[in-house]
């Protein structure tokens, strides 16, 4: 079967444990399961999962390998905030906050967080009213969410302060950078997608602004 393929082969390419494995395991069940009263992700995209999610979350690691904190925004089904913290938890201080506005999806998070013992923490708010708290994250994440220029209005007081971002991006990256320095900045790495070569990661550091 074309999924138990995919999974093979991403999990081989991740390099992860078997216990890690099997976390991941049970994380897609949850989501095969709760995705049929609640549309957690794109109906298409489920039969896709370890490619498409899984496999899309966990390159992020590599993009900050040293890093242990991390904040997830826009969190929805834990793509990439807990799969980062399932695939984390053997790393000593691994730890992913999650925020997430909708109380339904808070519900998956938490509920799917405590069966696969991920080092997460959900929180059940706006972005806006609590990202400036997250003083001990190294990095702050976010996917599918909002275009760059809102994402760093939302993190500016993170990446003012030493904080990493890092958000994939597909074809419309390059405008976004473009739009984002009209108002911040900034250093910005493009890091290519594994998973889709249209693609990309932004990493954004050395934020300063906004530009009057």
């Amino acid at each position: 079967m074309p999924f138990l393929r995919d999974r093979d082969a991403v999990l081989a390419q991740a390099g992860v444990s078997r216990e890690t494995a099997a976390r991941l395991d049970l994380y897609v069940a949850q989501l095969t399961r709760w995705q049929t009263v609640k549309n957690l992700v794109g109906p298409g995209t489920l039969p896709e999962v370890w490619n498409r999610h899984i496999a899309d979350s966990l390159q992020l690691l590599d993009a900050a390998p040293a890093a242990t904190r991390w904040l997830d925004l826009g969190s929805g089904a834990g793509i990439p905030g807990l799969i980062l913290a399932i695939a984390g938890r053997e790393r000593p201080g691994f730890h992913v906050d999650l925020v997430e506005s909708n109380g339904r999806k808070g519900a998956f998070l938490q509920e799917t967080a405590r069966l696969t013992g991920a080092p997460a923490r959900i929180h059940v708010a706006r972005i806006e009213a609590v990202v400036a708290t997250f003083t001990q994250a190294e990095v702050v994440c976010a996917r599918a969410l909002a275009p760059l220029p809102q994402l760093l209005s939302w993190t500016a007081p993170l990446l003012k302060n030493g904080v990493t971002g890092l958000f994939p991006k597909g074809r419309e990256a390059a405008a976004e950078l473009t739009a984002a320095r009209e108002t911040w900045t900034f250093e910005a790495d493009v890091i290519p997608s594994r998973t889709d070569s249209a693609a990309g990661i932004l990493r954004i550091s050395s934020l300063s602004g906004p530009l009057s």
